[in-house]
């Protein structure tokens, strides 16, 4: 995947791949979300093809990718990450939404702010994974403060 077009303001890295309605309602619709502070993408693009082939592997339907560069990617004010959360919102009315990202790592290096960042999946309906078979599913009630699916 080639993140070189995009801006190292946060604009979209492009998302392609958007494939909205195409799958049963029964399968997860996965929003892949990353960030990156430095000028080279070599680390962003194998984590991103490793995020589309997770998805693949387990057969859910990838909407999008989401990626915020440069102060984006390190400060708390993430655009990307909050437009994938608009995004991500309306569908969650109607199927299993996931944010998935690499590692936890790829969401904020601070436990506070990753926290902080699932907990506002959770309220936008959705559960975070990574490509490391780990997930915040079952928190999701907790982080969210409403009930689970």
């Amino acid at each position: 995947m080639d993140t070189k077009t995009s801006s190292s303001r946060g604009t979209a890295v492009g998302n392609e791949n958007i494939r909205i309605g195409a799958a049963s309602p029964d399968t997860p619709l996965v929003f892949i979300y990353d960030r990156s502070a430095t000028r080279s993408h070599s680390l962003l693009d194998l984590r991103l093809v490793g995020c589309q082939n997770y998805a693949a592997r387990w057969g859910w339907e990838v909407a999008g990718t989401w990626v915020d560069f440069g102060d984006h990617a390190i400060g708390v004010q993430r655009p990307r990450f909050r437009d994938l959360l608009g995004t991500m919102r309306p569908h969650a009315e109607r199927r299993k939404v996931i944010c998935l990202v690499h590692n936890w790592g790829r969401l904020a290096q601070g436990d506070e702010v990753r926290l902080r960042q699932q907990q506002l999946v959770a309220e936008a309906g959705g559960c975070t994974a990574t490509t490391f078979d780990e997930s915040d599913e079952q928190r999701r009630a907790v982080l969210s403060g409403v009930g689970c699916w």
